[in-house]
């Protein structure tokens, strides 16, 4: 298996959801700390790298404002983060994607190598991100080969993410010396 580079790899930004528990606005464009949550997601993850697209399915002329390719669901109705993984990997040129919400600000500095360095040294099919606890399945690094595996599994009817990876060899990443990055803005009470 050939190594992985970070040329291989681009970010997807998750942004597609229906931001119930923030009252029904859009997450990624809710003002935080003086701007919004996805400038904050934006700003860390272009230090790691410049291949990013952002998966939105409301407001999508703000979130192309921001400069990145901006891709929504194939399905309709939110359907989740899988949803938003499916249509990023039809629509990138690069080997993988590598995950992420919109409402985590506090990404670590060295996410990107840390993921790749992790699914280069295991081997596995998908690396995703651990608090040391728990699984945290929105922060993944995967191959878009599996494009088809998740297109059959959502076909099925399936949404639950931990079911989809357990399909697949996986790598738990361990970012316990960064717990803050799984700090999610949620509702307005996070916004503190």
């Amino acid at each position: 298996m050939k190594s992985l580079k970070s040329a291989d790899i681009t970010a997807v930004i998750l942004a597609g959801g229906r931001g119930s528990r923030m009252g029904g606005q859009d997450k990624g464009l809710v003002r935080y700390q003086h701007q919004t949550l996805i400038a904050h997601v934006l700003t860390a993850v272009s230090q790691q790298t410049g291949q990013i697209v952002i998966n939105a399915n409301r407001n999508r002329d703000e979130y192309a404002a921001l400069g990145y390719p901006v891709v929504e669901d194939s399905l309709n109705d939110f359907q989740g983060p899988l949803a938003g993984f499916l249509a990023c990997m039809s629509s990138v040129k690069s080997t993988c994607i590598l995950t992420l919400p919109c409402d985590g600000p506090l990404l670590a500095p060295d996410y990107l190598q840390r993921m790749m360095q992790a699914k280069n040294r295991s081997g596995c099919d998908i690396a995703i991100a651990s608090d040391g606890e728990r699984m945290q399945p929105v922060y993944a690094l995967i191959p878009v080969s599996l494009q088809h595996s998740l297109q059959q599994y959502l076909a099925a009817g399936d949404r639950k993410i931990d079911l989809w990876y357990r399909q697949h060899s996986i790598e738990l990443v361990d970012f316990s010396d960064q717990k803050t990055m799984f700090t999610n803005i949620n509702s307005p009470e996070d916004m503190h």
